[in-house]
């Protein structure tokens, strides 16, 4: 079976070299926005519908050592309009499927490249993962409490951020020049640079004098009392982000807040003393009694919900924001499109060459 032929992608046809992390991530979103997915996995690798981001695609199995499935992948590359890799720089070279050779048989195919480090450079042949390629930018140093070491945000920044979202950036990109064109080009996709981009908001605030180099200090790093989180009378957690004078203002009018302390919100020599007194007042009732005094108001409030509640929350229920595909929760395709929405995600399935170039003719 065909990729999904609802999307704004839909008629889209892209090959996945099966990797991990942001390669997948890509190719999911390709997938979720309609685009018919064929993903290259080794011999043997099993279909895993827990792996949220292989869904939505077909899997055709081939061993890249042997001369015949190099020519395979060759024939696909014919009627693709994307390729996307993940592998170090050099690696699909070795195996004769680099970018030379794929538009010799396709002009037009987007070559897409994701890589942590990008195609040259000191590091390019260097392992690595997102909390090395995110150190290199200025980002980790960013994050954590004041006084205490870097906190890794997961892998949210470098892999999926500032690698899987830069890489699709620039593969719709060459995909609508190549319209005009008729050619395609390499996108050089690298977790650095990325990472390095969503950080340009930041470096904006270090230039004006605005953001210091002391992280846990500044006005969205858990410095200040009004934007952090607060552990309640349940030991559940709150989230507060009440930056702009009236929101503040209404945080500390339903929170019966009039200790003139707070009068100064951004003297941010009281905020450590008023984080503190917050925190005082947030542990005097649980999380689902201030839900119910704060959720829904200017006052810039949220609970903070783990795994198993989020797709719970009434708001997110109401947006089905998660999907149940095959038994798995998972979100749902974003974002929302008003005339070619995308159909629901499928679990991976596998196919056969002869299926696939069929299909795609």
């Amino acid at each position: 079976m065909a990729g999904s032929a609802a999307g704004p992608l839909a008629g889209v046809k892209v090959i996945e070299m099966a990797g991990i992390g942001p390669g997948p991530f890509a190719a999911m979103v390709l997938a979720d926005l309609g685009a018919d997915v064929l993903r290259i996995t080794r011999p043997g690798t099993p279909l895993q519908p827990t792996d949220i981001t292989t869904r939505s695609r077909r899997q055709l199995a081939l061993d890249l050592r042997q001369p015949e499935a190099i020519e395979s992948v060759l024939k696909l590359v014919e009627q693709a309009d994307v390729l996307i890799e993940g592998f170090r720089p050099g690696v699909m070279e070795r195996l004769g499927l680099g970018p030379d050779v794929c538009a010799a048989r396709n002009p037009r195919l987007v070559f897409g490249r994701m890589t942590g480090w990008g195609q040259h450079g000191p590091l390019a042949q260097a392992a690595g993962h997102d909390i090395n390629y995110i150190a290199i930018t200025g980002a980790l140093h960013a994050i954590g409490r004041s006084g205490e070491s870097p906190v890794p945000p997961l892998n949210y920044v470098g892999d999926f951020g500032g690698g899987g979202m830069l890489l699709l950036v620039g593969v719709l990109a060459a995909l609508h020049e190549a319209k005009g064109s008729g050619k395609g080009q390499v996108v050089d996709a690298a977790m650095t640079d990325g990472t390095s981009l969503l950080s340009a908001f930041m470096y904006g605030f270090h230039a004006a004098g605005r953001w210091s180099n002391q992280r846990g200090e500044n006005l969205l790093d858990g410095g200040a009392h009004f934007y952090d989180t607060y552990a309640c009378a349940d030991g559940k957690y709150v989230a507060v982000g009440a930056i702009e004078p009236q929101f503040y203002a209404e945080l500390r009018q339903r929170c019966g807040i009039d200790d003139p302390m707070f009068d100064g919100q951004m003297d941010a020599a009281r905020w450590p003393l008023l984080k503190l007194r917050l925190a005082d007042v947030f542990r005097t009732k649980t999380r689902d009694e201030w839900c119910a005094l704060l959720e829904g108001s200017d006052a810039c409030f949220a609970p903070v919900l783990d795994w198993d509640e989020a797709p719970q929350h009434a708001h997110n229920r109401a947006r089905e924001t998660f999907v149940t595909v095959g038994g798995v929760v998972q979100p749902a395709p974003a974002p929302r499109f008003s005339r070619t929405a995308p159909a629901v995600p499928t679990a991976p399935s596998a196919t056969t060459l002869e299926d696939a170039l069929a299909s795609w003719r």
